[in-house]
């Protein structure tokens, strides 16, 4: 039960602080849809996607409006399509693969507009270890798919703790961003991919959600976000040490997972879905103090990205997971703090005023949820430093037992210090400086980075 000051105060959170669910979103199973005939196979996607979704959006916003609690985004997660496709796609040339591929993606496009969510994941490939003939075509299809979709997104599990790191998969999605960049609109594209360590069955967040291969049939995932809540906290503590801080997070971040929860319980019941989890992360907007990074300059830090910034980060993630935690035995996803460069006011004001780096930036990563996400980059970077950039992230994913990601753009003909609008959540994109010097030689070895030592945990 929920105390009269506690509803009080979350109004006051949704009203002055941005406290929204920023995502509910609907898995669904598609490994009853398979077929060895293609045009079956579209057809029994588009169904079961209907089917299960047609009342997704409208529940949402009866639910919303119900509590006065703010539901952004609205979106669908499926069984990764490389999965599903081996049968229909088995007996065809390199490139026919390829526009079956892209015939998947086309029909997935369509349903989630005729349902009316912003956004659908599982246009997916999960090739830490090795990759199958379909997960090949897949990957090669994403550029083409990306030109050709409007709401699909796409992810691809390229290491593990358990696995290592699949490097042959590396080198080719630097190759795959870089086309995707040239073939979309300022290669918006990029912002629809992302590339895994550890990755999630149950992330409801874009662009990596989909319905991984031990969920049920359907389940709602909800993700919260609070930066503002938890901003206004720590100014509120002006003089308070770290200890006292981190007490703080924990209590806010448990009467936000609450709030989650609850949605995501009503939508679920209105529906007839099991619940799965409530993603605890602090997803920034580019709402003015919306910010993660606000959080981090509120405790001290003249501006994010100077030294301080990642222990600052670390005891802000770990707080919001402790709190988060205590507050729902179905905390999943992905959980904790996400520093999307574009999105954050705050991260752009950093990079803008040279506080901010790559470098560092990774360095922050180690500590937070996720990775390099959203960080624009020179157009003429070649694709070989884009794998390398995504080999580091695997790594620190991989060493550290934890997801990392790269969602990284190059956009064609920009140079450092351009800035590119693409409005809404995704923000302003600064393009970051990239170290000059070649990794060509190193991404050429191919092959797997053996997994650590640490996973070796049976």
């Amino acid at each position: 039960m929920f105390r009269p000051e506690e509803i009080l105060e979350t109004i006051k959170m949704i009203k002055m602080e941005n406290l929204d669910i920023r995502t509910v979103t609907l898995g669904v199973n598609l490994k009853d849809c398979v077929s060895d005939d293609l045009d079956r196979l579209k057809e029994n996607i588009y169904n079961k996607i209907l089917t299960s979704a047609e009342n997704l959006v409208e529940t949402a916003e009866r639910v919303s409006e119900k509590y006065g609690v703010p539901i952004v985004n609205k979106r669908i997660a499926v069984t990764p399509i490389s999965l599903i496709i081996g049968g229909a796609i088995k007996d065809l040339n390199r490139e026919e693969k390829i526009r079956a591929c892209i015939e998947i993606g086309k029909v997935l496009d369509k349903v989630a507009k005729e349902v009316r969510v912003d956004f659908i994941g599982g246009y997916s490939a999960l090739v830490h270890k090795d990759a199958t003939t379909e997960e090949k075509a897949l990957i090669d299809s994403i550029p083409r798919m990306m030109e050709k979709t409007e709401r699909v997104c796409s992810s691809v599990s390229v290491a593990s703790t358990k696995a290592g790191i699949n490097m042959n998969a590396v080198k080719k999605m630097g190759y795959i961003i870089k086309e995707t960049a040239e073939r979309t609109d300022k290669a918006i594209g990029c912002a629809k991919l992302v590339v895994f360590a550890n990755v999630p069955e149950d992330n409801p967040f874009m662009a990596g959600a989909f319905h991984g291969v031990g969920e049920g049939d359907k389940a709602i995932n909800v993700g919260i976000s609070g930066p503002g809540v938890v901003r206004a906290v720590v100014e509120k503590l002006e003089d308070a040490d770290f200890g006292t801080l981190a007490d703080a997070i924990k209590k806010t971040a448990f009467k936000i997972t609450r709030v989650g929860e609850l949605i995501g319980r009503e939508v679920s019941k209105e529906l007839g879905v099991k619940f799965g989890i409530v993603d605890i992360s602090l997803a920034p907007t580019p709402a003015k103090g919306d910010s993660v990074a606000n959080i981090l300059e509120a405790m001290g830090l003249e501006k994010c990205g100077t030294h301080g910034s990642t222990a600052a980060l670390a005891l802000l993630n770990d707080a919001v997971k402790k709190g988060g935690a205590m507050a729902s035995s179905y905390v999943g996803g992905l959980s904790g703090a996400f520093i999307p460069v574009s999105e954050d006011s705050g991260m752009v004001e950093a990079v803008r005023a040279g506080a901010l780096s790559l470098d560092k930036l990774e360095a922050m990563t180690a500590v937070c949820s996720v990775g390099i996400d959203m960080v624009a980059i020179p157009g003429d970077t070649p694709a070989s430093t884009i794998s390398a950039i995504i080999a580091d992230e695997m790594a620190i994913g991989v060493i550290n037992n934890k997801t990392t990601a790269v969602r990284i753009i190059p956009i064609p003909g920009a140079k450092e210090g351009d800035e590119v609008d693409y409005g809404g959540l995704l923000g302003k994109a600064i393009v970051m400086k990239v170290n000059k010097y070649s990794s060509e030689r190193f991404i050429k070895r191919g092959g797997r980075i053996p997994a650590p030592i640490q996973g070796l945990t049976n």
